[in-house]
């Protein structure tokens, strides 16, 4: 027996197959617009593995400050955008491929956090590592190394540890954002404490702008 939609009273008759139809497309509707975040950029449930990283890394409540957007924030200029803050207070998490560094036989994963204006300078990376030279990662390597996708790299909370260098420049902010483990999500966090949480040395590695 199937019971009647809420609201229906028995002197209205047996509600149409129509009635019935509509209301579980409607509900299904609400469901999937949730998931999608279109309500806005308010608090969300947080991705998987981000979540797990970050009560393993004693950070939980850092989670209340994920923000889900309905657009993209998979590039620093979507997610500034989203947010409604500057270019450079978005910190990017970038892998790159270290060949030569002692002690490794093959390409090891580095983990890069700059901020969003900014580009890295590969010659400084590889200084910086003591390495003999320093490539951008392939989008499988990356997924591989971290658990993510690229545009939802999060600056900490990886699958594998790789070093980690961060542009001393993101230090000028009182608040940077950065992805949450997917493309339409971000948090915010004071840089210091960002850079601590990712183990990163800090150092001069953007690109110089003369």
């Amino acid at each position: 027996m199937i019971d009647a939609p809420a609201g229906h009273r028995p002197d209205q008759g047996t509600p149409s197959r129509g009635a019935y139809t509509y209301r579980y497309r409607a509900h299904h509707e609400h469901i999937r617009d949730h998931r999608a975040g279109r309500h806005g950029g308010g608090p969300l449930r947080r991705p998987p593995r981000f979540a797990e990283a970050l009560q393993a890394l004693g950070l939980g409540e850092v989670t209340a400050r994920v923000r889900k957007f309905p657009e993209a924030t998979r590039t620093a200029e979507e997610a500034a955008a989203a947010v409604g803050c500057e270019l450079n207070a978005i910190v990017k998490s970038l892998i790159f491929a270290a060949h030569g560094l002692p002690g490794s036989e093959g390409p090891v994963p580095v983990l890069v956090l700059l901020d969003g204006a900014s580009r890295a300078d590969l010659d400084q990376v590889r200084d910086a590592l003591g390495a003999s030279k320093v490539t951008r990662a392939k989008a499988d390597l990356v997924r591989e190394t971290t658990g993510y996708a690229i545009g939802g790299v999060p600056p900490f909370g990886h699958r594998t540890r790789t070093p980690v260098l961060a542009d001393r420049r993101l230090l000028a902010h009182p608040e940077v954002w950065a992805a949450a483990g997917t493309p339409h999500t971000v948090f915010p966090m004071a840089p210091a404490e960002l850079v601590r949480h990712a183990g990163a040395s800090l150092v001069d590695v953007r690109e110089s702008s003369e």
